[in-house]
């Protein structure tokens, strides 16, 4: 596919004349968000169809416009999004900088690839997202936490990249902004400085985080002790490049096949476990992932995910708090085997099931010790699962003022062995997953998929 870049711009946080100049201010990373200082950035991108009656010409002189205004808009209520992540060596852990002329970058590109067949459910070159997405500025010292990229596929739709920093941007900040963004961006029209409902406006109160004294000592003593470069750098570990062999699908779980799949470990199992749509859905597809893989039994296999503490500190933190607020939980390892077997979607829940319910009873600390001796013991060659986005944030709903998005897909889970969640469309106990695997890999894949939701 070929894509044009039509313009790079600047985008400032819009300002009032009575704003004071007071916009310069740091923000000290939290424990929660030190664990993700050198994770690659997340990179989704939302496809929008144009209707019959906006164009392309509409598109650049009504759409475009909109969507450029509102995200300075937007900007004014989150400013950190327009600071930088950096580091000072005489500094023991990184600040988010903020200053009175800090920008995001923006890029506007049109491309000629089919709407319709990325925009799709169906196996697609995972390759052919990367152009869709814009990069962050990132150095030893200095990252940007922001870029947005606006694509369009004349007469047929567009699409907006969105790439952000792992370390503030954990699930429910990335989805506060964006559904702040489209509300501002369906109200301008009807004042100069729309406001955002309260759930929406983020709050920077940090001291509301309650954690056990010197655990982010103890965080950062355990992640340097895994680096084998330099450690007070804020570039990620290089990456390969993801082989054209590498294929992107999206699966479906409808509130109907959830319920299926529920009765069906309850037949199973003789223990109470958490029967979550996100344990079920996990499990589910964990499954046919190793099963798809094949290969040697006793090979070893292992799966996380990471919890959002907000509601789980005391006291819990305000829903709108920004910032990441979530670690990693699991790393639970096993021989293939477990899952291999008729009864390996069963073994799946209740591994999941009693991790979920570990987490009511668990502090922080223990958390964190348990994680720590994991990852020592974790195998580096095994095959690994974890999970991008949410079936609760409904992302999939999130209309600018143009409808609904046609589709949203987590680019950066094409270079891990990860899945995606989101809530389906149209179902509001559905679930829709992102998956990226070669592609004899998928074809099993979505057979034993398809299959075991007919048993």
């Amino acid at each position: 596919m070929a894509l044009k870049v039509i313009e790079n711009v600047r985008v400032s946080p819009a300002t009032k004349s009575s704003d004071q100049s007071a916009n310069s201010f740091t923000l000290p990373l939290t424990f929660f968000e030190l664990r993700w200082i050198k994770f690659h950035p997340n990179q989704r991108v939302i496809f929008y169809r144009l209707t019959e009656s906006s164009s392309s010409q509409t598109f650049h002189s009504h759409i475009l416009p909109n969507l450029k205004l509102s995200l300075s808009l937007v900007l004014r209520y989150y400013l950190p999004l327009a600071g930088r992540l950096t580091w000072d060596p005489q500094h023991p852990k990184p600040s988010i900088i903020v200053s009175e002329h800090d920008t995001v970058s923006l890029t506007v590109a049109e491309t000629d690839a089919d709407f319709s067949f990325l925009s799709s459910n169906g196996l697609r070159p995972a390759t052919l997202f990367h152009p869709l997405v814009p990069e962050l500025e990132i150095s030893d010292d200095s990252a940007t936490l922001l870029s947005v990229q606006i694509t369009l596929f004349p007469n047929q739709g567009f699409c907006i990249g969105i790439a952000s920093h792992h370390s503030v941007n954990d699930g429910t900040t990335s989805a506060m902004f964006i559904k702040s963004w489209a509300h501002i961006c369906r109200s301008q029209e009807h004042t100069e400085f729309p406001l955002l409902p309260k759930d929406l406006t983020p709050t920077f109160d940090r001291t509301v985080i309650n954690i056990p004294s010197g655990l982010e000592f103890k965080l950062i003593e355990f992640l340097s002790s895994k680096d084998s470069g330099d450690f007070k750098t804020l570039k990620p570990p290089p990456l390969d490049e993801v082989s054209p062999d590498v294929v992107r699908a999206t699966v479906e779980l409808t509130s109907e096949d959830i319920e299926k799949l529920r009765a069906r470990v309850k037949n199973e199992s003789e223990l109470e476990l958490h029967l979550s749509a996100f344990v079920i859905a996990y499990a589910y597809s964990w499954t046919c992932a190793v099963k798809a893989r094949g290969g040697n039994p006793n090979r070893p296999v292992r799966f996380t995910y990471t919890a959002d503490f907000r509601s789980r500190l005391d006291p819990p933190l305000p829903a709108t708090y920004f910032g990441s607020c979530v670690f990693p939980i699991g790393w639970l390892q096993y021989e293939a085997r477990a899952f291999l077997k008729e009864d390996g979607f069963t073994k799946a829940v209740e591994i999941l099931s009693e991790s979920v319910k570990i987490l009511g009873s668990k502090g922080i600390e223990s958390l964190f010790e348990d994680y720590v001796q994991r990852a020592k013991n974790s195998i580096p060659d095994a095959q690994a699962g974890s999970v991008a986005g949410s079936t609760r944030l409904a992302i999939n709903r999130t209309d600018f003022g143009w409808g609904r998005p046609v589709k949203t897909e987590f680019v950066s889970i094409d270079r891990s062995e990860a899945f995606s969640m989101l809530e389906r469309r149209d179902d509001s106990g559905g679930v829709e997953i992102g998956v990226c695997l070669k592609k004899g890999e998928m074809n099993t894949f979505l057979s034993l998929f398809k299959d075991g939701l007919s048993d």
